[in-house]
This record gives C-alpha cells, structure tokens and sequence, in this order.
C-alpha cells in the first residue's frame, strides 16, 4: 500500500511552446520548477502517473549530513538551509523539523569507522560527533542494546514526504508553473541534434530546454536515444507506526532497525540492514561496475527473480515517437511490501529499545531506489544532446537533499551561479 499522498489540482493539458520541459513529477523535478517560477522562467512538468507517486513520497523523511561522502556535504548542507525555509517559502507545513539524527554503533571497528568519517569532512565545519554508550542512554532513553559508541549530528532532521512534495507544487503552479499528470514523455525532438521539444502522449511541446528529472525511468528513457546511464533498481520496505510515545525525537539508525517520529507522533520504521534487488536485464548488462557495493553489502543486499524480473523483460527498450511507451504501459512503479523486513525491523528494535515491542503496524509500503555506481546522483547537461538537463541517480539520497538538489539543476539549465559545485555529479563521470 502506497502512502496517502496530499493531493494537487494539476492541468488537464499544457501550452505549444515553454522555455523548460520537466520530465518527472517528483520532488527534485518540483523543486527545479518551483525555483524557475519563482524567476518568472516558463516551466511545464510532465509526469506519466502520479506527482511523487513513486519514491519522493516512499522514502524515509531523514535530512541529513551524516555519513555522506565529503564532495556530497556541501549539496546536503545547502538542502539544511532551504529545508529550513521551505514552510514560509510554499506557505504550507512540509512536516521539517531539525530533530538530529544519530547512528548506532555496535562494534569498536563501526566506532572507527566513524571515525574516519569525520576526519573527511573535518574542514566542511560540521557539527557531527562521536557519542558515547552512557551519552545514547541519555538522548535515547529507555534502551536495552548493548553500543559501543554511535555519531550524532544535532542539525540533521527530517521532514514529511506525504506533505513536502505536494506543497511544492502547488506553490510552482500559483507562480505559473504548469504542472501536468498521466502524460508521458515518450522521447526529444531533436533538430541538429539539440533539444527542440518533446514528444508526449498527449501531443508534442517545443522548448528551449529540457530536465529529465525521471528517478528510476531515466535509464530507460535515455536508453531509447543512445545514451547508457547506470542505475540499478533497489527496493526498501518501510512501515508506520499510529501516534505514540517514543523515547525521543532524533532519528536514530541501528545496525538493523532505524525508527524517527513525525511531525504527527507517528514513526516511520524501517529494516536497514536488508534491501531487495529485483533482478533485471540491466544486471547482466552493467552489473560489473556495481561489484564494490555488493562485496561492502554483503548480507545487506538480497537478491530475487520473480515478478519484477519478468515484469521488466516485458517493457520495451526501444520504441518511436508513435509508439506506446513503457512509461505508459506502467505509470507507477509499485513493488509489493516485504513484510518479513518489517516483521525483522520490529523484532530487532524491540531488542534494543523494549518499548517499541508489539508496535502496530499501521501502514506498510515499498520503493524502489535507481542506484548508481558511487550511488552520487547526476546533475547536469548532456553534452551530447545540448539543451538536455539531468537530475536523476538520487540512490535513495533524493529527498534529504531536494531542495538544494533542484535548485542546482534549475540554475545549470538557466546557467546561472550554481548554488554547489556541480562537478561531483557531472555525467561524465560515468
């Protein structure tokens, strides 16, 4: 079951011509087009099912800093600032709030681990640090687990999915951003090999530029032009809690559990320590390059053949302008609720904190995650297709990071001042 998303009144169709075409309504597309309304830039985003249908309003709420690699903080540290604004900014509740987050650790070689962390972010002027067993106690009450340490970062938080994405749309579209759903953009129209539009299945747009801001659908989407981008599906089960007393507002993460209370009382609960890689043609064809994260998550990442395996092999890779895409014969992808990751994340954060024992469950889901090699996003052109703009690759970070994230790829797309370096997520990596 998908979460109950705050809905949006959207267009029921869109103008000839823009400046910018949005491919994905989720939240890194929305808050490209809202920072592109706000300077009074044509903007239309075009979404094939549902605005944050899919992981923008399945993923876990957190914000935060900690445990990024050192070229990722300054995006994330951005994002602290805007989330922060982001409430006066739409005019409505996001769910933000700057509650910490902390992770657990169980091993003297976790602690090092941390610690090594860091030294490699020690110039970034953080206020993350290494706490200590009797410190958990104290900011986690009402513990049982047995920790050698944990890092703790004061300034990270959360804020809520089923609000954030929806409140930023509905403030693009009050200032003219058209937002349009269930309308696929089946591919570019390209004239001298720049973009010159889109064709979609409700009819062609022209514009100046585009941002394909498509999660997990972009590799197939630049797949039909030439162009491979890596990213590899990966699911994570996740589930709410009703209203209730808990130890503590910080978002915490144990080696095999993660609990963070909302801005309702409820928490959002999740198994870390166990991830489902629905197996997929592009396994075979790009799995190489992802053989240093799966010998690091080892034990973490478990593999199935199933119905998404022949659910995948049934979608086209490559189609034409008339031709029905594969964005339209699946608007949304839905993988079904691994309840045994549920039902292990509930007996392991029992062992560790007794008063979540015999938690209702009061809703239940699963998203999937386009994870790329370094699992560091892409943000930025495509050289060769001028006028093509990427956003996608979020690797589960995509939420947290939002604000700063769409705002960097509206200024590349304007050519503006970038509010980060963009050059850790150039394509061209790749």
């Amino acid at each position: 079951m998908a979460p109950t998303i705050t809905p949006v009144e959207t267009a029921q169709d869109f103008p000839p011509r823009t400046s910018v075409v949005i491919i994905g309504g989720g939240i890194v597309g929305l808050t490209a087009a809202l920072t592109l309304a706000e300077k009074n830039i044509p903007v239309v985003v075009l979404e094939k099912g549902r605005l944050a249908g899919e992981q923008s309003s399945r993923n876990l709420g957190w914000v935060r800093k900690t445990i990024r690699a050192a070229p990722d903080v300054p995006l994330a540290m951005a994002a602290d600032r805007l989330w922060a604004e982001m409430a006066m900014r739409v005019g409505a509740n996001v769910g933000y709030g700057r509650t910490g987050i902390m992770y657990l650790d169980r091993t003297e070689a976790d602690v090092a681990g941390h610690e090594d962390w860091l030294k490699s972010v020690s110039h970034l002027g953080l206020d993350s640090g290494l706490v200590t067993p009797s410190q958990i106690g104290e900011l986690v009450p009402g513990g049982e687990g047995k920790w050698a340490g944990g890092l703790y970062t004061p300034s990270d938080g959360h804020a809520d999915p089923t609000l954030a994405a929806s409140a930023i749309a509905k403030a693009a579209i009050s200032k003219g951003a058209i937002v349009v759903e269930n309308c696929a953009v089946r591919t570019l129209s390209l004239e001298a090999g720049r973009v010159a539009g889109v064709v979609t299945e409700c009819g062609e747009i022209r514009c100046d530029q585009v941002l394909l801001a498509g999660g997990l659908w972009s590799r197939r989407f630049l797949g039909n032009l030439g162009i491979s981008l890596p990213t590899l599906p990966l699911v994570c089960s996740a589930f709410r809690s009703p209203p209730m007393q808990g130890p503590c507002k910080i978002g915490v993460a144990g080696p095999d559990f993660s609990f963070c209370q909302h801005h309702d009382g409820s928490f959002i609960m999740t198994q870390r320590a166990a991830l489902m890689a629905p197996l997929t043609l592009d396994h075979v064809l790009i799995g190489m390059r992802y053989l240093s994260q799966l010998r690091g998550n080892r034990g973490i990442v478990r593999m199935k053949v199933g119905r998404e395996t022949l659910d995948d092999l049934k979608l086209p890779r490559r189609w034409g302008p008339a031709d029905e895409s594969p964005f339209e014969k699946l608007r949304v992808m839905d993988p079904p609720t691994i309840s045994t990751f549920n039902r292990e994340a509930v007996a392991n954060l029992s062992a560790a904190w007794p008063l979540f024992k015999g938690v209702e469950i009061k809703s239940a889901w699963a998203g999937t995650m386009d994870i790329t090699p370094d699992t560091h996003p892409v943000i930025g052109p495509v050289a060769s297709i001028p006028g093509l703009t990427l956003a996608t690759g979020f690797s589960g970070h995509g939420f947290g990071t939002s604000p700063a994230a769409g705002q960097l790829a509206a200024e590349l797309v304007t050519g503006e001042t970038p509010i980060v370096d963009p050059a850790p997520y150039r394509f061209e990596r790749f």
